[in-house]
């Protein structure tokens, strides 16, 4: 596998160049170097790796004052929830004594 110096991408083979799909930029290609990116037989494939599930609906309870007036809780369920669009993740945060639900800021 090869990546662009310009842009980052990843490149593919024509012929004897590699060439960015991104931005059109070209470079010779090295056998000696992509011999040395090629499995090797003293190489073993260790199979999928193990990836925890993801749960949007699991809670955790962690310390975190409740912005509640006259509620005295430092400690908030919270469960992280994707953001419209997919961007990133927000934490969403409910009290274990009054109940007041806010989201991290």
């Amino acid at each position: 596998m090869q990546f662009c110096d310009e842009c980052g991408s990843m490149m593919h083979t024509e012929g004897g160049t590699w060439v960015c799909r991104s931005c059109g930029h070209e470079q010779a290609r090295d056998s000696h170097a992509e011999a040395e990116m090629s499995l090797r037989e003293d190489q073993q494939d260790d199979g999928t790796p193990s990836v925890a599930e993801a749960d949007h609906e699991s809670t955790e309870t962690v310390r975190q004052a409740c912005p509640e007036p006259g509620c005295d809780s430092d400690r908030a369920n919270y469960k992280m929830m994707p953001k419209p669009g997919g961007s990133y993740e927000v934490r969403l945060f409910t009290c274990v004594e009054c109940g007041r639900k806010w989201r991290e800021s």
